[in-house]
């Protein structure tokens, strides 16, 4: 039997969004929801998904 893995949480830890494992963002072997979250959040804005707070 094989798991195949659908959705995943965004892997920027303050970031609570979870998205399609295929969709994602990928950087250093990892999946986030956007580039901001992917760039560590350099330019200081968030992700800016409906009830998400994150800003690194």
């Amino acid at each position: 039997m094989t798991d195949t893995v659908e959705l995943v949480k965004c892997a920027c830890p303050d970031c609570v969004c979870v998205i399609p494992a295929d969709k994602g963002v990928k950087r250093d072997g990892r999946i986030y929801c956007n580039d901001e979250c992917a760039d560590h959040h350099k330019s200081g804005a968030g992700c800016h998904h409906a009830g998400c707070a994150c800003h690194g």
